[in-house]
C-alpha cells in the first residue's frame, strides 16, 4: 500500500474544475474537498455540502445577549436599586429597549467571531491547513481521498481529460507554511 492519502487535480480555470467536477462523480469517484482563491457560485450544490447553521448559532447568541442585557437592566433598576424618580415606575420595560437591543447585538457579534475561528481552527499560533500553497493565489484544487477511491490511473486520467494542469499525489494530509 503507498503512503499517497490525497490525489490533488490542480486547475487554472474555475469552469474546467467543475467540469472535473461532474467527471468524478459520474464515474463515482468521491471527492475529499475543493480549495478555490474565490468563492465559485454552486459549488456547495455540487458537492452535497449542508447547509451551514450558524443561523441558529446567530439566534443562540443573540437570545443570550436578551436574556443577559433584560437581566441586568431589571437587578440594578428594579430589583438592586429602585429608585422613584419623578413618580416613575422603577421597572420602565420600554426604556429597557436600547440598552437590551445592543447588548444582543454585541453578544451576537462577539460569539459570531468566536464561532468564525473555532470553527475554522483559527487559533493563535496554529499553523494554517492548506492541501496547496498555489490554492490562495490562483489555482482551483479538487483533492480526492486516495485512499477510498483505489484505480489511481482512473482519476489522474480524468482529472487530465477535465483539463487539470497538474496531478499531484500528496503524502500528507496538509503543507505547512515553513
Amino acid at each position: 500500500m503507498s503512503n499517497t492519502k490525497y490525489i490533488l487535480g490542480s486547475f487554472a480555470d474555475p469552469d474546467e474544475m467543475m467540469h472535473g467536477i461532474d467527471k468524478l462523480q459520474a464515474s463515482n469517484i468521491s471527492i475529499y474537498d475543493c480549495f478555490t482563491p474565490m468563492p465559485i457560485h454552486g459549488i456547495e450544490a455540487k458537492l452535497g455540502v449542508k447547509p451551514s447553521r450558524l443561523p441558529i448559532a446567530a439566534f443562540i447568541f443573540g437570545a443570550t445577549g436578551t436574556v443577559l442585557g433584560f437581566s441586568l437592566l431589571y437587578y440594578t433598576m428594579a430589583y438592586d436599586w429602585p429608585m422613584n424618580v419623578g413618580g416613575k415606575p422603577s421597572l420602565p420595560l420600554p426604556n429597557f429597549v436600547p440598552v437590551t437591543f445592543e447588548v444582543t447585538i454585541l453578544l451576537c457579534a462577539l460569539g459570531m467571531v468566536a464561532t468564525f475561528f473555532f470553527r475554522n481552527h483559527l487559533f493563535p499560533g496554529r499553523t494554517p491547513r492548506v492541501m496547496d500553497l498555489r490554492a490562495t493565489d490562483d489555482r482551483f484544487i479538487i483533492a480526492i481521498d486516495a485512499n477510498e477511491n483505489t484505480d489511481h490511473a482512473l482519476i489522474d486520467n480524468l482529472l487530465k481529460e477535465a483539463g487539470a494542469v497538474e496531478v499531484k499525489y500528496n503524502d500528507r494530509k496538509y503543507v505547512s507554511y515553513e
